[in-house]
């Protein structure tokens, strides 16, 4: 049962026989693939008949079966050989390919396995990818479902934390502001400035409004007093009694 998996799964081995590595060309590559601990390599095939009988490759074309055949040759490096079912002299059947490069023999997957790999490769990490979203999904019954990332809090713990640039004021609040620090300046003056950062304060000399005298603000006072007294109206005479007749 070992050696049927082992024939099924081709695609995952390869082989090289360090001895030949150095003298391989076109004319004795297929020499190389026919050797006998090549496990790519059917000794059933007409090769090995045409081997045997010591004739050369041209009778292959003659002959009806399972053939190996140079395909491709890119010295020193890369050749590609062919396994086909040969069926008349012009007709033939391909089973698989064989690349070798720099000594080692691959078989090339067909394309339903390429496709096959492909699929499996994306749904392993379209399942992966679920199941890392499955383990950061938190539940409770009075919050619900949240998400909870470990390494992005530890990134962010890790990283330096950048001041944030304060917002400009607007046009409004920088007028609105100008006009209460003049109010606060005229209210109250400073007592000392400073000419440049380091120097000592210079006081500033604030100049006092004269007091009028007290003469005068009496006379405002009384002014304002006599303009509110207005004259009252005259009070009208008592009633005149009138004699009663008798």
């Amino acid at each position: 049962m070992s050696a049927v998996d082992f024939r099924d799964n081709l695609l995952g081995i390869s082989w090289v026989d360090s001895g030949w590595v150095p003298i391989l060309n076109p004319g004795n590559v297929l020499d190389y693939f026919s050797e006998r601990s090549n496990p790519f390599y059917d000794r059933t095939c007409n090769n090995e008949v045409v081997k045997m009988q010591r004739l050369t490759l041209e009778h292959l074309n003659q002959m009806v079966g399972v053939e190996y055949i140079l395909l491709h040759a890119q010295e020193p490096i890369l050749y590609i050989i062919r396994k086909q079912q040969r069926q008349s002299p012009t007709q033939v059947i391909p089973f698989a390919d064989y690349y070798i490069i720099a000594g080692v023999v691959y078989q090339a997957p067909d394309l339903g396995t390429v496709i096959n790999s492909r699929a499996l490769s994306a749904v392993h990490g379209i399942q992966s990818a679920f199941d890392e979203a499955m383990s950061y999904c938190r539940y409770h019954p009075s919050k619900g479902y949240w998400w909870h990332f470990k390494d992005q809090e530890e990134r962010e713990k890790a990283k330096p934390k950048s001041k944030k640039k304060e917002e400009p004021s607007s046009l409004f609040q920088r007028h609105r502001v100008d006009t209460l620090l003049l109010d606060l300046r005229s209210k109250f003056p400073p007592t000392f400035y400073q000419p440049k950062p380091g120097e000592k304060p210079i006081p500033v000399e604030v100049k006092k409004e004269p007091e009028p005298p007290t003469e005068t603000v009496k006379q405002e006072e009384r002014e304002p007093a006599t303009k509110s007294s207005a004259p009252a109206p005259p009070s009208k005479p008592p009633p005149e009694k009138r004699a009663r007749l008798q």
